[in-house]
Order: structure tokens, then C-alpha cells, then sequence
């Protein structure tokens, strides 16, 4: 089970970013999440009128390593590990700081 899924809130724990927060937008595979707003890079770009993109230089949300994100805990205010319980035959995501089960 994923324990860190797309739409989660997640805090950065290592890098550049430390300590920002953001949304995860997509799972790009099994180690790698991107999150919103967080490891931005400047790419540059080439015209190609045959497309109808315009030249320039571009922000781009480059991929981050799950072992490098949290997901936030709302009711403890920071970032908590995640651990998983089976109820009723089914996975439930909980945090380990305050025991409350994870909403998504």
C-alpha cells in the first residue's frame, strides 16, 4: 500500500525546500512524488511555431524522493510518519504521532 498518495499534504524534510509544504500532484513512479509549488527548476525552452509554443525559459516542478517528504498532521500541527492498520478486511492509513487515520 502507498503511503503517501496523490492529493495528500506533505511536508519537505530534506533540501533546498525544507520545511515548505505542498499538495502532491502526481506519483511519478514508485520513489518519486511531485509536489506542488516545491524543487521548482528553470528549463529553457525552444519556439516551435509548428506546435505553437513560445520560446523562453519555463518553471518546471521536478520530481522529489518519498523518503524526503512527510505527510502533515493537522491535528499535531507537523509532519508525521505514516503507518498502516487492516479493519474490516480493509488498509487504513494512520498517522503515528496522533492516531487519527489519514483523510483521502
Amino acid at each position: 500500500m502507498n503511503k503517501i498518495r496523490k492529493g495528500d499534504e506533505v511536508v519537505v524534510l530534506t533540501g533546498k525546500d525544507k520545511g515548505k509544504r505542498g499538495v502532491v500532484l502526481q506519483r511519478v513512479d514508485v520513489d518519486h512524488v511531485l509536489v506542488e509549488g516545491v524543487n521548482v527548476a528553470k528549463k529553457h525552452v525552444r519556439p516551435n511555431p509548428m506546435k505553437g509554443v513560445q520560446g523562453g525559459i519555463v518553471d518546471k516542478t521536478m520530481p522529489l524522493h518519498i523518503s524526503n517528504v512527510a505527510l502533515f498532521d493537522a491535528k499535531a500541527g507537523k509532519a508525521s510518519r505514516v503507518g498502516v492498520k487492516i479493519e474490516d478486511g480493509q488498509a487504513q492509513r494512520f498517522f503515528k504521532k496522533s492516531g487519527e487515520l489519514v483523510k483521502a
